[in-house]
């Protein structure tokens, strides 16, 4: 059992959290326990009558208590009030399991002595060493404490799949829009079949003969269809009747009936002429349609990144902190980003609008990953792997974060 892979939901295949917030969690558990020392400190001036000094020593010792309580906390369940608030566990990174209570106590200790001691100095220094945590999964020293990693526990791939039935189709539609050959190959299709069913109009009238006067054909006559019909339908109404007969002994027969063959002529004469011209048109016409069918991409894609830039997607874009495009590919937009902790790839991701006007996102093997938030649920991107984005979703590359909003 030990061997099996572990289940989506654990710890071990959910993302390392962001620095804002862990710093957010840090300060709502500092607000919580602050403001609990500081009630206790008060409870004890003002029921036991004693002085300044003896409040302040009675707020220290509540603030040691409840860091003692947290730790417990982080050590058994990996949670506190504000981790809990905003969705991250302390686990330990081999095994995905809380660190242990010793483990605890000796991190949270190091975080005490780095806050107020030293006027928050000792605190920067730990958050400098998260961000330029060399593994990519931003530990601080405190976090090598038990080896504990803190990492995001709200993906939930279930949820989101749910919404992908159609969008697996619009994804298949990104993979046809690359392959450009296919477009051309589809239009011949159309054609031979207008040209077929063109053609089935102009040898009507040799069935409707042969039944009543089937003539023998001369070998020279299949030839001389093709120019006669410009020219002269009339007269070259028989040698079209002469094709489609195979039956050499009805010789014959079919030299009395070629008097009788000029009179119905006229009125098939007209049938065959009108549709000739337009049956090439609506051969060269039809592919048309069919391209515009492809091309109803005309909704607006505006994103938007935290730098403050925004732009509408009009193409290929390229998002990293210096993308390069690959050998032969046709790029419109390329977004240099910074990255104040190196989470973000040289080439990391990219998005386009697909030809059914879905905007589609695919990580470009970054190292540190991709994820799409939607409705508070976030998804990791796998690598090569494209996903449609729906209007109001938040992708993050690295430290940094894109909304997507739709323009009609």
């Amino acid at each position: 059992m030990s061997h099996l892979p572990p289940p989506a939901t654990s710890p071990l295949t959910c993302p390392p959290a962001v620095l804002d917030r862990r710093f957010s969690a840090f300060v709502l558990d500092r607000v919580v326990t602050w403001s609990l020392a500081g009630a206790g400190g008060y409870a004890v001036w003002a029921l036991l009558d004693t002085t300044v000094t003896t409040a302040l020593l009675a707020v220290v010792a509540c603030d040691v208590l409840l860091g003692v309580v947290l730790a417990v906390l982080v050590g058994t369940t990996g949670l506190t009030p504000g981790k809990a608030a905003v969705g991250l566990r302390v686990v330990r990174r081999s095994t995905g399991r809380p660190i242990g209570v010793p483990a605890a106590l000796g991190r949270y200790a190091v975080l005490g002595l780095a806050t107020l001691p030293t006027l928050g100095i000792g605190l920067a220094t730990l958050a400098w060493t998260a961000a330029a945590d060399p593994g990519h999964r931003r530990r601080g020293l405190h976090d090598r404490i038990g080896d504990a990693v803190v990492v995001d526990v709200r993906p939930v791939p279930d949820v989101v799949e749910e919404d992908g039935p159609g969008q697996a189709q619009q994804i298949v539609n990104l993979t046809a829009l690359r392959l450009m050959p296919d477009p051309p190959s589809s239009h011949p299709a159309p054609a031979p079949a207008v040209v077929a069913t063109r053609s089935g109009t102009v040898p009507t009238p040799p069935p409707a003969w042969p039944p009543s006067v089937p003539s023998a054909a001369p070998s020279p006559a299949p030839p001389a269809p093709p120019a006669p019909p410009v020219r002269s339908p009339l007269p070259e109404e028989p040698p079209t009747r002469e094709v489609p007969v195979l039956v050499p002994a009805m010789a014959a027969t079919a030299t009395v009936p070629p008097p009788v063959a000029p009179p119905p002529a006229p009125a098939p004469a007209p049938v065959p002429l009108a549709p000739i011209e337009p049956a090439g048109e609506q051969t060269r016409v039809r592919p048309d349609p069919a391209d515009t069918t492809t091309q109803p991409a005309t909704a607006r894609w505006r994103v938007a990144f935290d730098t403050g830039e925004s732009f509408v997607v009009e193409g290929l874009a390229l998002v990293g902190r210096r993308p390069e495009p690959r050998s032969g590919e046709q790029v419109r937009h390329v977004v240099p980003l910074r990255s104040a902790d190196m989470s973000l790839s040289k080439t990391h991701a990219q998005f386009q609008v697909a030809p059914d006007g879905a905007l589609v996102v695919m990580d470009r093997g970054s190292t540190n990953g991709s994820y799409v938030v939607r409705r508070g649920l976030s998804k990791a991107l796998s690598a090569g792997r494209p996903s449609t984005l729906l209007a109001g979703d938040e992708v993050r590359f690295g430290d940094r974060t894109m909304t997507v909003e739709r323009e009609d």
